[in-house]
């Protein structure tokens, strides 16, 4: 590392360019077309995209560069399944694409021990979850995405809550002068997560929870407040917030 200069995998990261949105447009239509260069350039332009997302994975002590990598898998599967008939900017399809890149490679080179079978069945509900939303236009529910693959809604429920960690729906994933986008961005909106508690049916692991945690629950999934927003209503600090939710999540996952 030099002053003003970091290099990523080769990459001087001072010296990365960011297209203006028509430019993005133009070459993704060239793309549809064939064009391996206007794919290259694509690519090459749009690595600071790679490099914001990869920022928020950077407390993990995993390597970098091996985050930038991973993240442009995501970026390249972002620009060659990208729908240009859509009326949706570039950068809000592919920050989740990366994400979902770089956590698949955290998920499986996790120290903590999540079972195959259970992994298997998390990794096939995002898949139908991404294929039924992009046959009918929306988000479907977790009860439509079980009964696709034939299994409960609390086996995809449980499946997907044991690889995923909790963050705030209001946390930045990217930001340019022009976009901003958000968790939030990314979550559907079809009214799942102030019903979440009642789609798992584990009323009486939910009776075993101290009241404190009930209600940092019912804050969270059925009125959908932010951990801060929780945090500020009990008198706790954030921090205290999302290890109480956690610990509350994992008692309700593991009683059978």
């Amino acid at each position: 590392m030099q002053y003003n200069k970091v290099e990523i995998c080769g990459v001087n990261t001072a010296k990365l360019k960011v297209l203006p949105e028509k430019e993005k447009v133009r070459l993704l239509k060239l793309v549809k077309e064939g064009n391996q260069s206007a794919r290259e350039q694509l690519i090459n332009g749009n690595l600071r995209l790679v490099l914001s997302v990869i920022q928020r994975f950077s407390n993990r002590g995993e390597s970098l560069d091996d985050l930038f990598q991973v993240g442009c898998i995501g970026l390249i599967k972002s620009i060659d399944n990208f729908d240009i008939s859509q009326n949706v900017r570039f950068s809000t399809y592919a920050v989740p694409m990366i994400i979902g890149e770089i956590r698949r490679y955290l998920r499986d080179n996790n120290s903590i021990r999540v079972s195959r079978s259970m992994r298997d069945i998390a990794y096939k509900a995002m898949q139908t979850k991404e294929r039924m939303t992009n046959e009918n236009d929306k988000d479907p529910t977790i009860e439509e995405i079980a009964n696709e693959m034939e299994v409960s809604k609390e086996t995809v429920v449980l499946a997907l809550e044991s690889i995923v960690e909790p963050v705030s729906l209001y946390e930045p994933v990217f930001s340019d002068s022009n976009d901003t986008v958000y968790v939030m961005d990314q979550v559907g909106d079809n009214n799942d997560d102030k019903n979440w508690l009642d789609e798992i049916a584990l009323k009486q692991s939910i009776n075993n929870l101290s009241d404190r945690e009930k209600k940092i629950l019912a804050l969270r999934f059925f009125k959908g407040k932010t951990q801060i927003e929780v945090a500020n209503e009990i008198g706790i600090s954030q921090a205290q917030v999302s290890r109480l939710e956690k610990y509350a999540l994992d008692k309700v996952k593991n009683t059978k």
